[in-house]
């Protein structure tokens, strides 16, 4: 019973998934006597949180009742009063919460104050799956960086394009409705500048009906070679653009840039001046994003890789063989000398997308632990 509770609590909070940022995404439920008289989810920032909705929708029945949330009750002031505070003053009883928050200003405090008025406080019911769910705002808070999800589509030979240079569509209408999804629930996706030539591609969320926020579009493009006209650059999507480039890149065109209101981030460059990909990540921290995807090409996929930047992986894989020992593979970069070394996907899934197959892992650390964020059942 408590299990049925708790999971209504998570398919709450996934209402909201992708919007909350850079919140978690958070269920609440409110039971007693063995009745739901209480529901909410926190919708986006600054809204009440799921706890504040499901005590206004259980009113007077709070009393003596037992709350289910999938997050620890937060016990400070941010945008909004402290969960706590309220739960108290409702009169709730009870509290069983899936997973303590990572957050310092929460962390622990939450459950000591609610013992500490007098409930009954428990943790860890649906924990892992908690944890899942809000993947990328415990990565990011716990290692002050965005949680990273690196997507490529090829052929079952390997391969994301022709000799010809031709990659539209490897893969089938279903896989690609399943990245808009994906592009759905993270904060920016990226693109290198080669990508951003060949497939002049939009990066935003079109998905029927979809009236969410779109996610911030990022091109890799340390000399500037990606022309005005690209789709990415179009004023009139939503979500914002930004060129992450070095000095490398003439005044002339960045005046262009900003001039069409995209907004240019110059950083240091590598020895082979790329963009220094660590310091994009502290920026897009320090903006408050808590996940990027990752969508190529090949070479910044493999400059990810090659630093280490990436949590988690989407491979989808078509039934089709393209062949060509010029046509190019998903992750170029440096690569690794030997197997051993290689970069080692854990708790991997499989996912059949219409004739296409979705293969989905977390990275395993150089430790030889998984990332701490992978998905569980209760």
């Amino acid at each position: 019973m408590q299990e049925r509770h708790m999971r209504r609590a998570l398919a709450l909070a996934r209402l909201a998934e992708g919007q909350t940022s850079p919140n978690p995404a958070v269920g609440a439920v409110i039971v007693r006597d063995g009745r739901v008289v209480g529901e909410g989810y926190h919708t986006r920032a600054g809204a009440p949180h799921a706890e504040v909705e499901a005590l206004r929708e259980a009113g007077d029945l709070a009393l003596n009742a037992t709350l289910y949330v999938t997050l620890e009750p937060c016990n400070h002031t941010g945008r909004t009063p402290p969960c706590t505070e309220a739960i108290v003053k409702a009169g709730v009883a009870q509290v069983n919460y899936a997973v303590r928050d990572p957050n310092r200003s929460v962390s622990g405090g939450g459950h000591e104050y609610l013992e500490n008025a007098g409930l009954v406080v428990h943790e860890g019911l649906c924990g892992e799956e908690a944890r899942h769910l809000n993947r990328f705002y415990f990565h990011a808070v716990r290692t002050g960086r965005p949680y990273v999800v690196a997507k490529f589509a090829m052929s079952l030979d390997g391969k994301i394009a022709t000799h010809t240079g031709e990659s539209q569509w490897i893969t089938g209408a279903a896989s690609r409705a399943e990245v808009h999804n994906l592009r759905r629930v993270v904060d920016a996706v990226l693109v290198g500048a080669g990508t951003a030539i060949s497939d002049n591609p939009h990066l935003t969320v079109r998905i029927t009906a979809y009236e969410g926020s779109q996610p911030r579009r990022i091109v890799l493009d340390s000399q500037g070679r990606v022309p005005i006209e690209s789709a990415l650059f179009d004023s009139e999507m939503s979500g914002g653009s930004v060129v992450a480039t070095t000095d490398a890149m003439s005044d002339e065109h960045r005046r262009t840039l900003e001039e069409r209101g995209v907004e240019v981030w110059t950083f240091p460059a590598t020895a082979t001046g790329k963009v220094e990909l660590s310091a994009l990540l502290d920026e897009l921290s320090d903006r408050c994003t808590r996940s990027l995807l990752v969508e190529g090409g090949a070479e910044a996929l493999g400059s990810f890789f090659d630093e280490g930047h990436v949590q988690e992986l989407w491979a989808f894989v078509a039934p089709i063989i393209i062949g060509g020992s010029a046509a190019l593979t998903p992750v170029h970069g440096n690569g690794v000398p030997r197997p051993a070394e290689a970069t080692r996907l854990v708790k991997t899934s499989l996912e059949k997308f219409g004739e296409d197959v979705l293969i989905r892992g977390y990275i395993m650390q150089s430790n030889g632990t998984e990332n701490e964020n992978v998905h569980g059942n209760c």
